[in-house]
């Protein structure tokens, strides 16, 4: 079964649904924000700056698209996030318009391209950030809920089932390719930074690891073959990204039948300075959230767990993990073809 087969099709509309659907799109600043959600979440902030309208007047045709059900909301602490909404048919009536619209038109060239580079000042600032922590990246971790205990939860919800192949996104330091590469066949690690990637290097070659193959990669476009990996883990990641939903999606194209993706990342919580002072963009993550993501991906969610901190204090965080497994079946997965990655 594909993944594309687990989506259902969506119900018919009635007539007076979709006026009001079409009523709501036809507006130039809205169709304008709906073809920007194509691209992927954003926020007011986003969109005032893209746009170049007010904050009151953006905010004004977001509750309009809203009340539509043509976008969805959420709020995480200050911000609020806005994406195109996907379970209503009226919705997906829209999304088909939206598809044939001229990409090459000035006005909505304009504004992907204001986006891309919104997109790429904070990228630059998040690997700046990087760069700078390279060397204690793993003492900044340990400020939240002890790593050890963390640690010791993945190696749970691991388990002893034979691993041919690990991939590690957003590696980082290593750390979790040290952790779990030496259960595996082979591993493969992937970072957007330079800087992180040699640190990696240098913690692998100290700890004797030589089954990973490090690459620098994007990863909402990785740089590896689909349908490969047994185990996948994006460990403390989706909280810089712009749209952790398309990560997820991303990553569990990569997964084998049957295997396995492993998101560890925070709790939601209040701490708004990680925005300013250590390049967030998401303040946690709700386990339904999680869930509803791994399930439009076409996986299950098999376990959650909560990691809370020893001591009930303001600025301590909770990590959870979320473990979805792929639900293709293969009945033999030693008749699978050999793994190749992509240059």
């Amino acid at each position: 079964m594909s993944r594309d087969d687990t989506t259902a099709a969506p119900r018919p509309f009635s007539l007076p649904a979709l006026l009001a659907a079409l009523k709501a799109a036809g507006e130039e600043t809205r169709l304008r924000i709906l073809a920007l959600l194509t691209e992927g979440e954003l926020n007011v902030s986003d969109l005032t700056d893209i746009l170049g309208q007010s904050q009151p007047r953006i905010s004004r045709h977001l509750k309009l698209l809203t009340e539509a059900g043509l976008i969805e909301r959420h709020r995480e602490g200050a911000w609020a996030f806005f994406r195109l909404a996907d379970r209503n048919a009226t919705a997906a009536a829209v999304r088909d318009v939206l598809s044939g619209l001229d990409r090459e038109d000035v006005q909505l060239a304009g504004d992907r391209a204001r986006l891309k580079a919104a997109r790429q000042a904070r990228a630059e600032a998040a690997q700046a950030h990087f760069a700078r922590l390279a060397a204690n990246w793993d003492r900044i971790r340990s400020l939240h809920v002890p790593e050890a205990k963390v640690e010791a939860a993945i190696r749970e919800v691991v388990g002893a089932r034979p691993v041919q192949a690990f991939l590690d996104l957003g590696t980082g330091t290593g750390r979790m390719l040290q952790l779990l590469a030496p259960a595996a066949t082979r591993a493969v690690g992937i970072d957007a930074s330079h800087a992180m990637l040699s640190v990696a290097r240098a913690n692998l070659e100290e700890a004797g690891v030589s089954n990973v193959l490090l690459k620098q990669g994007d990863i909402h476009a990785l740089p590896v073959e689909r349908n490969a990996f047994d185990l996948v883990l994006v460990h403390q990641v989706l909280h810089y990204l712009d749209d952790p939903a398309r990560a997820i999606q991303e990553a569990a194209s990569v997964l084998a039948p049957g295997g396995r993706l492993l998101v560890v990342d925070f709790a939601p919580h209040n701490l708004e300075f990680l925005r300013d002072e250590h390049a967030h963009r998401r303040l946690g993550f709700a386990r339904d959230q999680l869930g509803d993501w791994l399930e439009e991906a076409g996986l299950d969610l098999v376990e959650h767990r909560d990691l809370k901190p020893p001591q009930d204090h303001p600025e301590q965080l909770t990590v959870s993990l979320w473990l979805g497994r792929d639900r293709r079946v293969i009945t033999d997965i030693h008749q699978r073809s050999p793994e190749r990655e992509v240059a």
